[in-house]
C-alpha cells in the first residue's frame, strides 16, 4: 500500500474513518432511543437491556478474531465484509417491528462492527509508514473513535425526536454503502501470502467463546449480582477457556495469537493503559449524561449539545496538534500528560453540585476531558501498534480494541454499581449526585494510574519485515525509529 500517491492515501483514510465512525456512533446512539424502543416494541426493563447487550456481546467477542482474520485473509477484504454485514444488520434493525428480530440484528451488527474496527487500524498502519503522516493519520483516527461516542448521543436525540427510533439504524445505510464503494476505489487489493492463510480453528473457538462469556458476565453483572452463581460461573468458564487457549497456542505450528507478542513491553503497557483509560472515559460519558438528565433536568437533545465543546476541543487537539506533539516529544510524555488532564476533568465532575450550572460546573470538565483525550489517544494507539510486524498488525489492533472495549464495559459496570451502592434505594437528586461523585472519583483514579503507567512505554526498533513484505523507503521508516533515542 505504500505505492499509493499521497492524495489517494488521505482519501482512503477518510473512507476508513467514515466506516469506523458509523460503528462508534452505534455504541451510544441507541442509548438515547431506548425509551422509545421500549414503548414501541413493549420491552420489559429486563429484556430491554438486550438491545444493548446483544451488540456489546458479539462486538467484544469477535474483535480479536476479526483482527487475526484480517492478517490471514486480507485487511481490505475483511473491512469490506464487515461493512456489508454491519450495513445489512442496520437495515434489519431499522425495519424491525418485534423484539427478537431487533435483538438478533443487533447481534449481527456487533459482529460486523468488530471486524471493521479490528482491521481499520491495521489498514491505516499499512497506508502510512512515514513518521509525520502516520502520526497525523492516527490522530484523525483517534478523534473519530473518541469523539464519535458523544456525537452519537447528539445524533440519537435529534433523529429520535425529529423522526423515530428506526431512523438511528437506517441512517447507517447510505453511510455504509458509500464507504463500501469508496473503499473499493481507494484502497488497493490485499497481497496475502497463501502460505499464511491457515486458521488456528481451536484457538479461534476457545478465545472467542472465552471473550463472549467474559463480556456477558460484565454487562450482566449488575443485574445478576457480581457474587451470584451465574456471574461467577461465567467468569470461571471464561478463565478456563482462556487457559485452554494459551495451552493450544503454545503447541500449534501457526497460532492464532503468537504468545511471544505478549513479551513486547509496549503492547502490554498500552493495553493495560487502554483498559484503565476506557474505564474512566466510559464513566465520564454515561454517568455525566445521567447527571445532566436526572439531576439537572436536561432533555436528550440538550445532553448531546452539552458534549459538543469537548468534541470540538478534542478535534482541535487530535487533528491539528496531536501529531506535532508526538513528533516533538515522543509517545510517553504526551500519553501521560493527556491522561492527567483527562483525570483532572473527571475530578471536576466529582464536585458538580445538585443545583449546578453548565458553564461553571459542567463546561470546565468537558474542556479538560476533550483536551486530554485529544492529546493521549494518538500516542497510546501508536504504542500499542509500534512493536509488531505488519503481518501481525490486525491481531495487535484486535487486542487493543478488545482492551478498550472490555475496560469500558467493566469500568462502566463497576462504577455504576459503586454509584448505586452510594445512592441506595432513594433516587432523589441529592443521593443521585452523591453516587455520581463517588463514581467520578474512582474513574479519575483509574485514569491517574493509567497516566503513571505511561512512563513504562518504551519505543523499540520494530522486527524486520517478513520476506513477503515491501521494505519501506528510507523516508517512510516506521515512527518507532524516530522516537527511540527520546524514549529508551
Amino acid at each position: 500500500m505504500t505505492s499509493l500517491d499521497p492524495h489517494r492515501r488521505w482519501l482512503a483514510l477518510y473512507v476508513l474513518c467514515a466506516g469506523v465512525l458509523m460503528i462508534v456512533l452505534d455504541t451510544t446512539i441507541v442509548t438515547v432511543a431506548l425509551p422509545s424502543i421500549r414503548a414501541d416494541l413493549r420491552f420489559t426493563e429486563t429484556s430491554l437491556v438486550w438491545v444493548v447487550n446483544a451488540y456489546m456481546l458479539t462486538y467484544g467477542g469477535f474483535l480479536l478474531l476479526g483482527g487475526r482474520l484480517g492478517d490471514l485473509y486480507g485487511h481490505r477484504r475483511l473491512f469490506l465484509a464487515g461493512l456489508v454485514l454491519f450495513t445489512a444488520a442496520s437495515l434489519a434493525c431499522g425495519l424491525s417491528t418485534a423484539q427478537i428480530p431487533l435483538i438478533a440484528a443487533r447481534a449481527a451488527q456487533g459482529v460486523g462492527g468488530a471486524v471493521v474496527t479490528a482491521v481499520a487500524l491495521s489498514l491505516i498502519m499499512d497506508l502510512f509508514t512515514a513518521d509525520a503522516d502516520r502520526a497525523k493519520a492516527m490522530a484523525i483516527y483517534g478523534f473519530t473513535c473518541s469523539g464519535g461516542g458523544a456525537l452519537g448521543a447528539l445524533l440519537g436525540g435529534v433523529l429520535t425526536s425529529a423522526v423515530n427510533w428506526h431512523a438511528i439504524f437506517l441512517v447507517n445505510i447510505p453511510i455504509g454503502t458509500a464507504a463500501y464503494f469508496a473503499c473499493l476505489r481507494m484502497i488497493p487489493r490485499d497481497r496475502v501470502d497463501a502460505r499464511a492463510t491457515r486458521l488456528d480453528v481451536a484457538g479461534a473457538i476457545t478465545i472467542t467463546v472465552s471473550l463472549l462469556l467474559a463480556v456477558y458476565a460484565v454487562v450482566n453483572g449488575n443485574e445478576a449480582g457480581w457474587t451470584s452463581g451465574e456471574t461467577l460461573s461465567l467468569f470461571g468458564g471464561a478463565i478456563a477457556l482462556l487457559v485452554a487457549f494459551i495451552a493450544i497456542e503454545s503447541r500449534v505450528a501457526q497460532p492464532l495469537v503468537p504468545l511471544a507478542m505478549f513479551r513486547l513491553r509496549n503492547i502490554i503497557v498500552a493495553n493495560i493503559v487502554g483498559v484503565l483509560w476506557a474505564a474512566g472515559m466510559f464513566a465520564w460519558f454515561f454517568i455525566s449524561a445521567l447527571y445532566l438528565q436526572l439531576v439537572l433536568g436536561y432533555d436528550p437533545f440538550q445532553v448531546g449539545i452539552a458534549f459538543v465543546p469537548s468534541d470540538l476541543v478534542m478535534a482541535a487537539f487530535s487533528v491539528s496538534w496531536s501529531a506535532k506533539i508526538v513528533t516533538r516529544f515522543g509517545l510517553r510524555a504526551p500519553a501521560a500528560a493527556g491522561l492527567l488532564i483527562a483525570g483532572a476533568g473527571l475530578a471536576l465532575f466529582a464536585r458538580a453540585p445538585v443545583d449546578g450550572g453548565y458553564w461553571l460546573d459542567v463546561f470546565p470538565g468537558m474542556i479538560l476531558l476533550g483536551i486530554g483525550a485529544g492529546v493521549a489517544f494518538n500516542p497510546v494507539l501508536l504504542a500499542a501498534m509500534s512493536d509488531v510486524e505488519q503481518k501481525d498488525s490486525g491481531l495487535a489492533s484486535g487486542i487493543v480494541n478488545t482492551s478498550f472495549m472490555m475496560g469500558g464495559s467493566l469500568g462502566l459496570a463497576v462504577l455504576a454499581a459503586i454509584a448505586a451502592a452510594r445512592t441506595g434505594p432513594s433516587l432523589n437528586a441529592e443521593t443521585l449526585t452523591a453516587g455520581y461523585h463517588l463514581a467520578f472519583v474512582v474513574g479519575a483514579i483509574f485514569v491517574a494510574v493509567a497516566a503513571a503507567l505511561c512512563y513504562l512505554i518504551r519505543q523499540r526498533t520494530p522486527a524486520a519485515p517478513s520476506t513477503s513484505s515491501v521494505n519501506p523507503a528510507p523516508s517512510e521508516r516506521p515512527m518507532t525509529e524516530s522516537f527511540m533515542k527520546a524514549n529508551v
